[in-house]
């Protein structure tokens, strides 16, 4: 693995990079080598909802599958708040019960999301894909002991730069979510921003996804 793609919703199928696709339980592919698997805040359905929390607890038990996600909360949807609450910590239980990190969806909501890891007392890592927000944000987060993922946000908004550089360089990673721009050109990005060459910034990441995916 020369470049670790932590959340993307397209399969490329390149040699040199270990993608982890975004999986749903009802359109789930079988063909893709690596994924996450989970119900996302936006596609809650109540009709559907055991049979996909079935599907995720099967997935879960592959090796195939490294991650329950994307899941969390978004407070700019119309789906009632308390029923994404339910749907998330359906989630995180299972995620705990098979030993597999989290990539979460957040959307003004991270007080609550914080609230949820410390009531359940979740220990496997949750990861916040696609950064968006500011310092105090992230440095919050961190304390809490999450990690942080960027990608579409760092190329579009200059003004993350300061943030990114302040995370500490054990606690993030990097992904392409639904851009076009490919994995590459976040990873030079983000070396620039953290004052890295290449290979020092892929160092950092190959070491972060052992801590995060490999069972100890």
């Amino acid at each position: 693995m020369e470049f670790f793609n932590f959340h993307t919703h397209q399969f490329t199928n390149q040699s040199n990079v270990l993608e982890l696709v975004n999986q749903y339980p009802h359109e789930f592919d079988a063909s893709i080598p690596f994924y996450s698997i989970g119900i996302h805040p936006w596609y809650i359905s109540e009709e559907r909802l055991e049979s996909d929390l079935k599907i995720i607890e099967e997935k879960l038990q592959t090796e195939n599958c490294l991650a329950i996600g994307e899941c969390g909360l978004d407070k700019r949807i119309e789906q009632p708040f308390e029923t994404q609450i339910s749907v998330f910590e359906k989630q995180l239980t299972l995620a705990e019960k098979y030993k597999k990190p989290v990539v979460i969806h957040c959307v003004a909501a991270f007080q609550e999301v914080i609230e949820i890891k410390k009531k359940l007392k979740i220990s496997v890592p949750m990861i916040i894909h696609g950064f968006s927000r500011n310092k105090q944000v992230a440095e919050q987060l961190i304390k809490e002991g999450f990690y942080i993922s960027f990608g579409k946000y760092l190329l579009k908004n200059p003004e993350l730069k300061t943030v990114f550089q302040n995370i500490p360089n054990d606690k993030f990673l990097l992904e392409t979510d639904t851009i076009e721009e490919n994995i590459q050109q976040v990873y030079d990005l983000a070396a620039a921003y953290k004052d890295l060459n290449l290979k020092e910034l892929k160092g950092i990441i190959s070491s972060n996804y052992k801590r995060i995916f490999e069972k100890k």
